[in-house]
């Protein structure tokens, strides 16, 4: 049934400005001194910042999927870049109250491009053509209507660092001829791989030479992954700056959204690219902006980004959330105590490589289906660079033993598959295995 506005609510117009594979820390709002990120610093001193924000799944299509219909993705089917969720449920959501929804760039739920039938219209294309999504979407914004509208603009930075990697240029063109070495940035403190690292991600990569061609690379080339990388960053910020000087030049309420769909390992690990659970990859920006919403703010509390999306935006938006969702808003006044990220690689030849993260506090525990060391417990107050598995010391079987527990908790409320590769408690053994 549709879902109508609060009339004692001024609707205000929304906008929704995703990048695609941006970790959290790749903003210097966040603190990192080696990248400058004016635009979105600029929403985070309007707004509220949310350190804690975790995607659903570090991959395009499944956390897309998140996003757009508020639940996970093993229960919409969606675990790898194939296949779309059957109801993407937002611009039907905002449209059936009463929004003008407008999409632009990418979408990749399967298709890269908008279908008709989404419930948004498409004012954009996909093909990395970021420049022109924000020139787009500064004209849809200024342009004239009597109703609110809602905006989603899917930028395709920093993903270039993809084709990066391979030696290509990315789609947006190429970068700029990189400094000395001594001028790039540093390696991460928690860039070796660290004592009982799962086994799981370690083989995947290895049989993803063309996604990981990172076997043979020195420090050095480490060092020139994370300088292009955070150049990236700083392209798709200008144009973001573009959109939000549109904006600025309104006179009307407009909530903003700023995040992307996934991390990447940035060096950390030495990993690059997605896929594993490690807080490079799970972990995203987040800025929320507008009538509401407290300005130059850090809010820590966890935020479960796929499921919260939704139901922050109809709080913001006075509209009644749909039933049954499992989310909840940025401005609930109990937040999650704690959350979950799925993974899943697609594999010829790997049957069931699949993982679970639960983060529940200062602590985070990861589970692969299989594999040595196929969990992992982290201090993250005590150790943010995840270096020391907690999972393999007796002395924290108390505490390994309830983030089972919770993850099994969790399988059953969800439906989860992954519930059988769950270990049961005080098999602590079973860890360093």
């Amino acid at each position: 049934m549709p879902r109508h506005r609060d009339p004692d609510i001024v609707s205000p117009d929304i906008v929704v400005i995703l990048t695609d594979q941006q970790t959290a820390d790749a903003m210097s709002a966040a603190g990192n001194p080696y990248l400058r990120t004016p635009a979105m610093d600029a929403l985070a001193a309007a707004g509220t910042r949310y350190p804690n924000a975790y995607c659903a799944q570090p991959l395009c299509t499944p956390s897309r999927a998140s996003l757009m219909t508020g639940r996970l993705p093993s229960t919409v089917g969606v675990t790898g870049n194939t296949g779309g969720p059957q109801d993407p449920l937002l611009g039907r959501l905002f449209t059936e109250a009463g929004y003008d929804c407008g999409y632009g760039g990418k979408w990749h739920l399967p298709e890269l491009d908008l279908p008709e039938g989404r419930g948004f219209r498409r004012i954009h294309p996909a093909g990395g053509d970021d420049a022109g999504l924000a020139r787009a979407a500064a004209e849809f914004v200024r342009a004239p209507r009597e109703r609110p509208f809602l905006l989603v603009a899917s930028f395709l930075e920093p993903h270039g660092i993809c084709e990066w990697a391979r030696g290509q240029d990315p789609r947006t063109g190429p970068l700029p001829p990189e400094p000395p070495v001594p001028q790039l940035p540093p390696l991460p403190p928690n860039f070796p791989i660290a004592p009982y690292e799962p086994a799981l991600p370690r083989l995947a990569r290895l049989a993803q030479p063309h996604t990981h061609p990172t076997a043979e690379w020195r420090e050095d080339d480490w060092r020139r992954y994370r300088h292009a990388y955070y150049a990236l960053v700083e392209r798709v910020d200008r144009h973001i700056g573009l959109l939000l000087a549109a904006l600025e030049e309104r006179d009307r309420e407009t909530v903003v959204v700023f995040s992307s769909d996934h991390g990447d390992g940035a060096g950390a690990h030495r990993w690059n690219q997605k896929w594993a659970l490690y807080e490079e990859c799970v972990r995203i920006p987040l800025v929320v902006t507008g009538p509401g919403v407290a300005s130059g703010t850090v809010d820590e509390r966890l935020v479960a980004a796929g499921l919260d999306l939704i139901p922050t935006l109809c709080d913001l938006a006075g509209i009644e959330a749909p039933d049954g969702l499992p989310g909840r808003s940025v401005r609930a006044p109990r937040p999650h105590d704690s959350v979950v990220v799925e993974t899943r690689w697609e594999i010829p030849g790997f049957n069931n490589a699949l993982g679970r993260m639960v983060r529940a506090g200062r602590h985070k525990y990861v589970c692969y289906a299989w594999g040595d060391h196929r969990e992992q417990l982290f201090d993250l107050a005590a150790d943010p660079g995840e270096l020391v598995n907690l999972a393999v010391d007796a002395r924290h079987a108390p505490l390994l033993d309830r983030f089972r527990a919770l993850l099994s908790e969790h399988c059953a409320a969800v439906a989860d598959p992954f519930a059988r590769f769950v270990p049961p408690a005080s098999q602590v053994s079973d860890a360093t295995r």
